[in-house]
């Protein structure tokens, strides 16, 4: 159907206006139009399309009853609104009204205000007036006052004088007060030059005070009245300058007076000028023990009056034991300074580190049971710094160590003079050779070290490493001092007379030592001798046990040099008479102790057998027949066993002697057939690897019966098979130099035969 010409222009503001509306529209009509056909695609739906008809009439009268009744309350709640708006505008054009009346009759009162003001004005002024004419008379007396506050302050009547000061103060503050309101600051001078007694009134107060806090620790045991005056007129000016720093509207001069902390200064310095300011003590030990000792005294005694009496008489916000605690606290650690500062023998750095590490602290000082538990100095830094201390204890080893090198040297020439002496040195219980030197120089470092303990353990650790290094340097200048004697005694064999005991007693002394060092380490746990300690313990034992080896071997080498010999392979006594001597020298050897008898005759052992060695490789004989070379055999085999049952006779194992190298020289001497030297000479080397070349070839020559190819090969083999020496090999050929044999002589471009 078609739409009328009056319904199109009807229509056409409303889409122009609702554009949303004819939207909506089409999409009902779509969502309708989708809905039937999907209701009615069938034929027989069709029965049903009345009962759908009513279905959405009563539908949509449902929704537009709705409607209709949300639109009524919404515009039931805009007639209401418009209602309220139209009273509020009445209402607010009353206001004004109102507001134009009360402006108007402001206007017509403001004559009348001006006559107010000038009223006010003059009522300020006669007040003002008023106040001048009440203290006027208090102005006028000012001066008369002055005299009487003086007199009471002469006369000690301190609370009442300053009861005048401060009303003194208080009226030229007031009216100092009004002239800086009033801008008028020239009159101000005027004013305090009026005034000026004030400042000599409070000069005078502040002496008789100070002095008075200067002598607390008298006051409060004598006259307490005293002291507890003065704090409290301290306590009255410490709140009138707390109350004129919260107004800060207007300051008078010379405040804030700050007159509890000038207590707390003027105790201080009493304090410590009392007691750390006196002349300088006696850097020496004695002295600087009376000192630290009146120290301990009196600052524990005062510290018990500070406890008991003078806390009593203060506020409890003073902290006045806190205060002198700290005081005396400080005051100690600067005079330790000063003291540490004097050259301070050993004595005084030890007493100042007990006192200042020890005694501080102890009962006998600030843990004194009367001063316990309100004494507490551990939450205060240390009396004396880590590095203070360290510095202290580094200068108190110096000291010691000075004094155990001056003790050493003394040590030192008492010993090399007993040396000389014509008497054998003193024996022990057992009949040992020994002198006094061990227990003397162990007994100072041990005193020493143990002393230290009583400090630190770090001291205690510091004055163990110097006493080793000193006993290292002692053992070195005892050395030295042993060359010595030993050169003298070359000089001259009859002195000293007991040489060889002094020698033994030597070696009991560095041994009795090397026994003793262990037990001066603090750590009872760890009782190792230091390498280089051990290494000059070993010097010394090497030293003294070579002089007494080359006094044996004095003795030998006249023996020594008649082998070998034709007379001594026929039959001799000599090698007895070598007996002989090595017995002799073994009897000195037993008065030293066990091991080093042990080590001596082992020494010797291989002494003798080098020496015996050294003569017969020197090619002094030569074996011209097979005879000869049976008869040489035998005489070493009675030569090597003979020795050899002396050394074992003398408790000398036969696996730890030396001479087995002769029984072995002996076979390659007695092998009948020169072509298995080869093989033997390398058995031999393998036994014996210090052999060289040079020996051999002697052996070679003492035989007799080796031709040049046979010593060649021999020769060749032993260049072939190079030996080196197992460790805790003792050599015995390497310090046997064997001369070299003499070259034919030859004709110049000539053969040689």
């Amino acid at each position: 159907m078609g739409m009328s010409a009056g319904d199109e222009r009807a229509a056409g503001p409303t889409d122009e206006e609702w554009p949303e509306a004819e939207k909506a529209e089409k999409l009902a009509r779509g969502a309708a139009l989708k809905w039937a056909s999907g209701v009615f695609y069938r034929p027989e739906k069709l029965e049903g399309l009345g009962h759908y008809r009513r279905r959405e009439t009563q539908r949509n009268s449902s929704i537009q009853s709705r409607l209709k009744s949300t639109v009524q309350s919404y515009l039931e709640g805009i007639s209401a609104g418009l209602e309220q708006l139209r009273s509020a505008a009445q209402e607010v054009q009353s206001v004004c009204q109102d507001l134009g009346a009360a402006r108007w009759a402001l206007l017509d009162s403001a004559d009348h205000f001006q006559g107010l003001q000038q009223m006010r004005e003059l009522m300020e002024e006669h007040v003002q007036l008023a106040s001048v004419v009440q203290v006027l008379p208090q102005i006028f007396s000012v001066h008369e006052v002055f005299s009487h506050i003086l007199k009471l302050l002469h006369g000690q009547h301190l609370l009442e004088a300053h009861v005048e000061l401060m009303m003194v103060e208080q009226l030229r503050d007031d009216i100092l007060s009004q002239l800086h309101l009033r801008g008028l600051s020239s009159a101000q001078a005027t004013v305090l030059s009026y005034f000026s007694g004030l400042q000599d009134l409070n000069e005078s107060l502040a002496k008789q005070l100070w002095d008075i806090v200067g002598s607390s620790l008298r006051l409060v045991r004598e006259d307490p009245v005293l002291f507890v005056t003065a704090v409290r007129i301290i306590e009255r000016e410490e709140k009138i300058d707390d109350t004129l720093l919260l107004e800060a509207t207007f300051l008078p001069p010379g405040r804030p007076k700050g007159w509890r902390q000038k207590f707390y200064q003027v105790l201080q310095d009493t304090i410590t000028g009392a007691r750390f300011h006196a002349p300088r003590m006696d850097a020496e030990g004695p002295g600087l023990a009376k000192h630290l000792a009146a120290l301990q005294k009196d600052i524990v005694s005062e510290l018990c009056v500070v406890k008991d009496l003078m806390v009593q008489c203060v506020p409890a916000h003073y902290n006045i034991l806190s205060v002198c605690t700290a005081t005396y606290h400080q005051a100690l650690t600067s005079h330790l300074q000063e003291i540490l500062r004097e050259d301070l023998d050993k004595q005084g750095l030890f007493l100042l580190l007990e006192w200042a590490l020890h005694v501080y602290h102890s009962p006998e000082m600030m843990g004194h049971p009367d001063l316990l538990p309100e004494v507490d100095v551990s939450a205060l830094d240390p009396l004396m710094s880590s590095e203070l201390v360290d510095q202290t204890e580094r200068r108190y080893v110096m000291k010691v160590k000075a004094s155990v090198f001056e003790w050493m040297q003394r040590t030192l020439e008492v010993e090399f003079k007993e040396w000389f002496r014509e008497e054998e040195p003193e024996t022990d219980h057992q009949g040992f050779f020994q002198s006094a030197l061990p227990a003397i120089v162990m007994q100072m470092l041990n005193e020493n070290i143990q002393v230290a303990s009583l400090i630190t353990d770090s001291l205690q650790q510091k004055i163990y490493n110097m006493a080793l290094e000193e006993l290292e340097a002692f053992l070195g200048r005892l050395r030295e001092s042993l060359v010595q004697c030993g050169k003298e005694h070359q000089q001259d064999r009859a002195v000293p007379k007991y040489y060889i005991s002094h020698l033994l007693a030597v070696l009991n002394n560095n041994l009795a030592l090397s026994n003793s060092v262990s037990s001066l380490h603090p750590d009872t746990a760890c009782r190792e001798v230091p390498v280089s300690l051990q290494a000059a313990l070993d010097r010394m034992q090497k030293k003294a046990t070579q002089l007494l080896l080359e006094e044996l071997l004095l003795d030998l080498q006249p023996l020594c040099l008649q082998l070998p010999s034709r007379k001594w392979l026929s039959g001799s006594q000599l090698v007895s008479s070598m007996c002989e001597v090595i017995d002799k020298y073994a009897k000195d050897f037993s008065r030293v102790r066990k091991p080093l008898f042990t080590l001596l005759l082992a020494e010797s052992e291989l002494l003798v057998a080098n020496q015996y060695l050294r003569a017969l490789l020197q090619r002094k004989m030569v074996c011209k027949s097979r005879e000869e070379r049976g008869q040489l055999c035998h005489r070493l085999l009675q030569d090597a066993t003979q020795l050899r049952e002396l050394f074992c006779g003398l408790g000398l194992e036969r696996s730890q002697q030396s001479l087995e190298a002769v029984f072995a020289l002996r076979e390659l001497i007695c092998l009948k057939d020169p072509a298995l030297l080869s093989l033997e000479v390398l058995g031999f080397a393998n036994k014996y690897p210090d052999v060289g070349d040079e020996h051999i070839s002697a052996l070679l020559d003492i035989r007799g019966d080796v031709s040049k190819e046979v010593r060649h090969v021999v020769l060749e083999m032993m260049a072939q098979h190079p030996q080196d020496l197992p460790e805790g090999y003792r050599p015995i050929f390497s310090t046997i130099l064997v001369p070299v044999p003499e070259l034919p002589f030859c004709l110049r471009k000539g053969k040689c035969a």
